[in-house]
């Protein structure tokens, strides 16, 4: 018997798998379930919680479903939880007609007495938006990801018209909003859950103990161990294949890649670049790739040095991004132009990246640091997509600066979040970080990265705030025009490329080894899909 079977069956009682010799019996046992590995360690199980991991990558889709989906060949919203809408002529009127039948989880504590309705999308969302709702400051109180879009200043309203229809009124026009609400963080909750938790004076079980109306439940958390989720019999859209998935999150023991290699893992999330030798050729595996993302290096606009738009400059003008796709992402990536990935409907083909240290010290001169500076450079050490190695790029773009007179101090951080950099205020001086997608729209990296309103809600760690660059964003998404709002978003990118607050590196490729016999899984650029097709082979 494979070593996963032997994982995936602790600590659940009655599921005997000895004996199955027969070929349907066989079917049966591989359908049981499987082990996915390489995820972190979730600290919540409510992705408008948080602004990525584990709980928005991968959970978020198995647990909870939303009002719309992204359609995964044109990455433009598809009904899910609504099966249809309208919007009115001012653009600022969003209707939604639900799905009937939907059947939220039952648990040890919780048995649903009715479907989904109008009213639990009214909760999920009021709670976002409104301060003085009782579960708005329920742990913790913050929505990073709806912070960074500015999502409560948007949303003037949420209520329902009837028993199943939901109407959204805007503040403004703006058309990327079907795409918001198509993201993963954009999940329904139970109201009769949340009021039957508020009643036993226990809220904050709404973001511990789960329960949505996503194809798989929430079975057994072990800290630092495993996430095991069990099928949702009731799932709209009929019952998964598999019986059961396992998240190992341990730490302990060999390393994901070995695990995989001994059966002990069926999926491998976001092996680093490396790793991917071992198993390209390996029949036992397939290989999935895709990548919406962007590395860069955010700088200080606050510092006394890189508040010179010549420095910023000569900063981007002397990194050699040619080495760096050779020694960091072993010729998987792509040199970057600009934020916005190729990917992007929005990308402008155009752009080229420039190395020219001769003009990045002449620019140096001519700001007033002939002789250089030194300057801190925050890095973080965990591997991502769209760095395998944030380590080595940190040494590489050190040795490119120094050639011109800078004098970059590594600093290491285990984690580099919004968190740890709010609480630094304008400490740190650079940071080498990136950004991936939560949808196909531009506005989704742009806004929460650069516009003057995401220095205080959003990732704008550059603290950087251009009246133009906002005013440029805000016609963009005004407008349901594809070819103005590809203009648009062209005039934004130059006024990026004329005053360099971030210093775009180069787009990754997130990978995913899986089980040559495993089918159904899908990979988006936007987290992990449904597992809700997956299925075993033989």
């Amino acid at each position: 018997m494979r070593v996963f079977f032997q994982f995936l069956i602790l600590g659940v009682s009655g599921l005997v798998l000895a004996g199955c010799d027969a070929a349907n019996d066989q079917r049966a046992a591989d359908n049981r379930g499987f082990v996915f590995c390489g995820q972190g360690q979730p600290n919540t199980f409510n992705p408008q919680l948080t602004d990525g991991g584990l709980t928005a990558d991968t959970l978020s889709s198995q647990l909870y479903d939303r009002l719309l989906r992204l359609n995964p060949d044109t990455y433009q919203p598809e009904p899910m939880l609504a099966k249809s809408w309208e919007v009115s002529d001012d653009g600022k009127t969003y209707t939604f007609v639900l799905r009937r039948g939907v059947a939220f989880h039952r648990s040890v504590t919780f048995t649903p007495s009715r479907y989904l309705n109008a009213e639990d999308v009214v909760f999920s969302f009021r709670r976002l938006i409104n301060p003085r709702h009782p579960f708005h400051r329920i742990s913790g109180g913050q929505y990073p990801w709806f912070d960074s879009m500015d999502f409560s200043g948007l949303v003037s309203s949420v209520k329902a018209t009837d028993t199943y229809r939901v109407q959204f009124t805007l503040s403004r026009p703006d058309v990327s909003f079907l795409s918001t609400l198509a993201t993963k963080f954009s999940v329904i909750l139970s109201k009769e859950y949340a009021n039957q938790l508020l009643e036993a004076g226990t809220p904050e079980k709404i973001d511990t103990y789960p329960v949505g109306t996503g194809p798989f439940a929430m079975a057994e958390y072990q800290p630092r161990e495993l996430i095991r989720l069990r099928r949702h019999w009731q799932y709209w859209q009929g019952p998964a294949p598999m019986e059961q998935v396992v998240f190992d999150i341990s730490t302990r023991g060999t390393g994901t890649l070995a695990k995989m290699l001994t059966g002990e893992c069926d999926v491998l999330a976001s092996p680093v670049a490396s790793q991917l030798p071992v198993v390209i050729d390996d029949p036992r595996f397939r290989l999935s790739s895709n990548g919406m993302n962007v590395a860069f290096i955010a700088l200080n606009t606050r510092h006394p040095a890189l508040s010179e738009v010549e420095v910023r400059q000569a900063i981007n003008l002397a990194i050699n991004r040619g080495a760096l796709l050779s020694s960091v992402y072993y010729g998987t990536g792509t040199p970057a132009t600009s934020l916005l990935p190729p990917m992007s409907w929005a990308y402008d083909p155009n752009r080229q990246s420039k190395y020219d240290p001769k003009l990045a010290a002449a620019l140096l001169a001519k700001a007033g640091y002939r002789h250089g500076f030194s300057v801190d450079l925050t890095v973080p050490l965990k591997p991502t997509a769209f760095n395998p190695s944030p380590r080595k790029t940190a040494e590489l773009i050190q040795a490119d600066l120094g050639e011109i007179g800078i004098d970059v101090n590594i600093i290491p951080e285990k984690t580099v979040n919004r968190a740890s950099i709010r609480e630094g205020d304008d400490s740190h001086d650079m940071v080498l970080t990136g950004w991936v997608a939560d949808n196909g729209d531009p506005d989704a990296f742009l806004r929460p990265l650069l516009t003057c309103n995401a220095k205080f809600t959003g990732w704008n760690i550059a603290n950087w705030c251009n009246r133009f660059f906002d005013q440029t964003l805000n016609e963009a998404i005004a407008t349901d025009n594809i070819a103005m709002r590809k203009t648009l978003y062209r005039d934004a990118q130059t006024i990026l490329d004329r005053r360099m607050p971030v210093v775009p590196l180069a787009h990754g490729i997130q990978h995913q080894v899986r089980d040559a016999h495993l089918t159904g899984l899908t990979m988006t650029p936007f987290g992990a899909d449904s597992f809700a097709d997956v299925s075993r082979e033989r």
